[in-house]
């Protein structure tokens, strides 16, 4: 009886897996291979041939590269930045706190859509297009990360920032040894969240950047779309590739991101 009531999870399991699967079996055949009836559904002997491809097609080792280096840069000051301001936001007491969370929260409501042409125009206006900061700065204030790392702060015993000033410590340095090793499963949460939307984040990128040895992964793998013919092989091997970083993530981070969301989901 028990097997048949896991018998619904397992099928929901097989049919989520399985777009990976093909998207795995896909990258080592040709891309004619895959509208055979049947569709391959073991490994072919083409993934060396499609990888070099690939390779010269979009220089995806280049591209992987400034992928890895933009989404680590973001991920580490939006993340820095979260947690001071939730910091700043749960243990100091200043006029206006209130409506500055107000103010962010409200941030999290705006469509995207809307703030691309102002931020075009003041990255135009800053000379910084077709450059990394651009892709990086205009986001790095991240209102998720911000209320989160404040829901983590909050039960903090404010006895221990009064000890540790007493003894004598700066702000900086109660901050960083006292109450942010308290808040490790939150911060992790946020690395996580804000590496996978700084890795996948498309329209932003393919606005900023024009060179091509600057593009990141979504990008590149966008130019292999062409008008008559579609490298459907080279394409999903990109895309797999391009999972395996936040895969990774996610496996180092697991642990601490699930118990970083349950732990600011019930704080007041």
């Amino acid at each position: 009886m028990k097997r048949l009531t896991h018998l619904p999870l397992i099928a929901g399991a097989v049919i989520s897996l399985f777009p990976f699967y093909f998207m795995i079996i896909a990258a080592t055949h040709r891309t004619e291979d895959l509208f055979a009836s049947p569709p391959p559904l073991l490994p072919g002997d083409r993934f060396g041939e499609n990888l070099h491809r690939l390779e010269e097609t979009v220089g995806f080792s280049q591209v992987a590269f400034n992928s890895i280096a933009i989404a680590v840069v973001y991920t580490v000051l939006s993340a820095a930045l979260s947690a001071m301001c939730g910091y700043g936001l749960a243990k100091y007491r200043f006029r206006g706190r209130g409506l500055i969370l107000a103010v962010i929260l409200a941030t999290m409501m705006i469509p995207f859509q809307v703030l691309l042409v102002p931020l075009f125009e003041m990255m135009a206006t800053f000379g910084w297009m077709d450059s990394y900061q651009a892709v990086i700065v205009p986001f790095l204030a991240n209102a998720f990360g911000i209320f989160l790392m404040r829901q983590a702060f909050l039960d903090f015993p404010t006895e221990l920032i009064e000890a540790g000033r007493i003894d004598g410590s700066g702000e900086l340095r109660i901050f960083y040894r006292i109450v942010l090793p308290a808040a490790r499963p939150q911060l992790a949460a946020v690395v996580i969240f804000t590496f996978i939307t700084q890795w996948s984040n498309f329209l932003w990128p393919l606005l900023m950047l024009n060179s091509e040895d600057k593009y990141t992964i979504p990008v590149a793998l966008s130019t292999m779309i062409g008008q008559t013919k579609v490298d459907y092989s080279g394409l999903l091997l990109g895309s797999f590739a391009a999972t395996l970083p936040i895969m990774l993530v996610f496996l180092i981070f697991q642990k601490q991101f699930i118990s970083g969301l349950l732990g600011g989901s019930v704080k007041g």
